[in-house]
């Protein structure tokens, strides 16, 4: 046996020995359309596994199987512990689910909903609610200040 050929197999092994992904220890609170999506991702990871299971599972392709394997525990974990929380319509404070809008000292003005963690995706201003932006200002009203980043900001805005 070449050692080229045992070396193919050993990373073909190590890569269909994938890690858990990570659980949060924090309590899995969702919004309405964060619960639809972890519903679509396990769905999909559902799909993935009989996928790779038809197509003769490990067998075939060990990496293929190994992350289908992996997905389909995460989001079988996640949406058996989601939370559902519905966001109650026009809060006087910043609450799960809302979005707000606040000031920067340089004039700068940022707009963020929180979000559960699994949905949070900042470059489309949405952030976990256990980021240390969601935390300086959950809770916070408009015209109140906080402090984010060694700045001041000011909440202009509650939705």
């Amino acid at each position: 046996m070449s050692v080229a050929f045992t070396k193919e197999e050993d990373s073909e092994a190590q890569a269909a020995n994938l890690p858990d992904r990570p659980i949060s220890p924090h309590p899995n609170l969702v919004t309405p359309q964060g619960l639809a999506e972890l519903d679509a991702a396990l769905a999909e990871a559902r799909a993935a596994y009989a996928a790779a299971q038809a197509e003769g599972g490990i067998s075939v392709d060990r990496t293929a199987m190994a992350r289908a394997t992996r997905d389909l525990r995460y989001y079988s974990a996640r949406r058996g512990s989601a939370q559902l929380m519905e966001t109650p319509p026009n809060p006087d404070k910043l609450v799960f689910g809302g979005t707000v809008t606040f000031a920067r000292e340089d004039g700068r003005v940022a707009t963020y909903r929180i979000v559960g963690e699994d949905e949070a995706d900042p470059a489309k201003g949405c952030v976990s609610y256990v980021s240390p932006l969601a935390r300086a200002l959950l809770g916070k009203s408009v015209g109140d200040t906080a402090i984010l980043a060694g700045q001041e900001v000011e909440i202009t805005a509650l939705g």
